[in-house]
């Protein structure tokens, strides 16, 4: 069978680079692509300008960069910053980033989950803070026979009672931990702390420490090691915890897969630009049970 060349589609009516920055730049809206530059000139600037300079820098006139700006105040995009002539990135920027990270979370993390499950054999999970919901992405099962069940993919039963949970938690604030928590802390264990008062107690521990241990919290048997994964503004976008049988923690192990679980944690927030992890700030030593 003979072969030849086809021409593909448009050969016959090919278009230079700058008759079609034209065509692009005819179907585009002049609004959107200067309200677009506005937010691009603030982050460029360090996060905050005055409205002359935003004027100054695009080059458009007051009047358009005050409009343009209402808006994106009107949709938190832009906020004023009080007690001076300044604009400053608004909180919606963040949840934008945030929903980016979360997508580019499990990708990252991957060759991650893959050393802590090689160096432990244990079951490895990575979960993400969507909203007030914390999820687990991705699961590397035990290379071993006993291993632990983990479930499905999705939102996790008891952040209370879960190192995953704890490790994440640790880092928000005490309304968002409420939020995430739900007004009742149920009990699964006779482990399952259920009061709010301590468990805020426990989670000011998991800072310092720097991670999390369920102990035999959620399932009888079991217990959990996880620390949290944070961003270049410090803040949480997920965790990554390592579970295993009672029958294998033994201190010698737990320490193990405690340093495992930390390094890795550690080395995706510096790739994600935490700076106390980039200063290779070290959580202080503590017994991982």
């Amino acid at each position: 069978m003979d072969a030849k060349v086809v021409p593909g589609p448009g050969a016959n009516g090919r278009v230079d680079a700058a008759t079609a920055a034209n065509n692009a730049s005819r179907h585009s809206i002049q609004s959107v692509d200067r309200a677009l530059l506005l937010l691009e000139t603030i982050a460029d600037m360090g996060g905050e300008a005055t409205l002359t300079e935003l004027a100054n820098r695009t080059r458009l006139n007051i009047s358009t960069c005050h409009h343009l700006l209402a808006t994106l105040i009107k949709r938190n995009f832009v906020a004023k910053v009080p007690g001076k002539r300044l604009y400053a990135l608004g909180g919606r920027i963040l949840y934008i980033g945030h929903a980016c990270l979360q997508v580019d979370l499990p990708r990252r993390a991957q060759p991650y989950l893959e050393n802590i499950n090689l160096a432990t054999g244990e079951t490895v999970h990575l979960a993400g803070l969507q909203g007030d919901v914390i999820s687990v992405l991705s699961v590397r099962e035990a290379r071993h026979a006993v291993r632990v069940e983990t479930g499905k993919l999705g939102r996790i039963a008891a952040p209370h009672a879960q190192s995953m949970g704890k490790a994440i938690a640790a880092w928000l604030p005490d309304d968002e931990v409420r939020r995430i928590m739900g007004k009742d802390l149920k009990r699964y264990t006779e482990n399952t702390i259920t009061d709010f008062d301590e468990l805020l107690e426990s989670l000011r521990l998991v800072r310092r420490s720097g991670h999390a241990v369920d102990n035999e919290e959620y399932l009888p048997g079991v217990t959990c090691i996880g620390a949290a994964i944070r961003d270049q503004a410090g803040t949480v976008i997920g965790g990554i915890s390592a579970s295993m049988p009672m029958m294998r923690a033994t201190k010698e192990h737990l320490a193990s897969v405690r340093d495992e679980v930390i390094a890795a944690t550690r080395a995706l927030s510096i790739e994600f630009g935490h700076p106390a992890a980039q200063a290779g700030e070290r959580p202080p030593a503590s017994k991982a049970g």
